[in-house]
């Protein structure tokens, strides 16, 4: 991780000021999204095993009986000051797509806007360096990429992996008494946008960069020697909204127990003062119609919507194997290992909130 002061002691321009959404709180919301994709064509290729239908992380392309390519995409703004630690939260965040299909990366290339004279070209040079040196984390090289011009600076990853077409992970594989396993703590919307308004008081920011830079390799590693029937990572929906992705695609309903869900505490600090990204509000909203909130306070129900950049994984495991599971992730030092939830019944995706 880079030196974060770097950005803000009058060196360079603080790149959160030049964006007016950040991370993967910028994305379209839920609401608008899922409508508009349910109107493209259906894909009528055999070896297309998981396009856009089931709202997985990556598209899985069938190459032969034994190898299947994993495709994904993702690119933000800035959601954070430093251009490295931009840099290598995107890059983050995009290979995080192939680890939630259960995928290993192979080979990625690099999606670029930048203002032309707006900002010194020092701090591209640095948004390259810190995605290139985490990709090289991830065991993967940048092969290349395109660049244009923009009003707000661009970065992220489009990512190839390798994968068997038979031990993929998809949303759509939920069963019910499938325990819910998550692998890192929920508020990064909040903290990096109290950072953005000058409000991080706990310099909780700190922590939120550490998170956001962890690779999701460990955790995708150790799961892999697990019975994983449904994966996905906790990113712009929060983690009811990519939960609600897993139980629609499943056909199944789910349970969260409050309790149980690991929270950043400077979070729910800034929450309780009004700070939380637009994003964060448009999920809620959309998640009105598919949560069922039992005892949770409004700024539960928004921490638990929360729009994450660069999260952890939400595994479905076997009951029985849960707690294995969440052993064996603490012996890797995932930054969270905690059984969350379970899938309760046959359904058309709801989730239901206790205490």
């Amino acid at each position: 991780m880079s030196d974060g002061a770097s950005s803000i002691n009058g060196r360079w321009p603080r790149l959160t000021q030049t964006a007016k959404r950040a991370g993967c709180a910028a994305k379209q919301p839920p609401g608008a999204l899922f409508p508009l994709l349910g109107r493209l064509p259906a894909s009528r290729d055999p070896n297309l095993l998981i396009g856009s239908a089931t709202a997985d992380d990556a598209a899985i392309y069938r190459l032969d009986d034994e190898r299947a390519l994993v495709l994904t995409t993702d690119f933000f703004t800035p959601i954070v000051d430093a251009p490295y630690d931009f840099g290598a939260i995107a890059a983050a965040n995009a290979l995080s797509d192939v680890y939630a299909m259960g995928g290993r990366p192979i080979s990625a290339l690099a999606i670029v806007g930048f203002p032309d004279g707006a900002l010194p070209p020092e701090m591209l040079v640095e948004i390259l360096r810190g995605g290139a040196e985490k990709a090289q984390e991830a065991g993967i090289d940048i092969a290349g990429g395109h660049s244009i011009v923009s009003d707000e600076p661009i970065y992220g990853l489009s990512v190839t992996g390798l994968i068997h077409p038979r031990e993929v992970w998809s949303n759509a594989g939920a069963q019910v008494g499938d325990r819910l396993v998550l692998t890192k703590p929920i508020g990064l919307g909040i903290i990096t946008t109290a950072a953005k308004q000058d409000k991080d008081t706990r310099q909780a920011i700190n922590l939120a960069i550490a998170l956001m830079t962890t690779l999701n390799r460990s955790a995708s590693e150790v799961a892999r020697a697990f019975e994983v029937h449904a994966a996905t990572d906790i990113t712009g929906f929060g983690l009811l909204g990519h939960l609600r992705n897993v139980t629609r695609a499943s056909a199944v309903e789910a349970t969260i127990r409050l309790s149980s869900v690991p929270f950043i505490e400077a979070a729910r600090e800034y929450h309780a003062a009004g700070i939380a990204p637009g994003g964060t509000r448009a999920n809620a909203r959309f998640l009105d119609e598919w949560v069922d909130y039992r005892g949770a306070t409004r700024d539960d129900q928004l921490l638990l919507c929360d729009a994450q950049t660069s999260g952890g994984l939400l595994l479905a495991v076997p009951a029985a194997q849960a707690e294995a599971l969440v052993a064996a992730l603490e012996a890797a030092g995932t930054p969270a290992a905690a059984i969350v939830g379970e899938i309760t019944r046959a359904g058309a995706g709801r989730i239901t909130v206790i205490d």
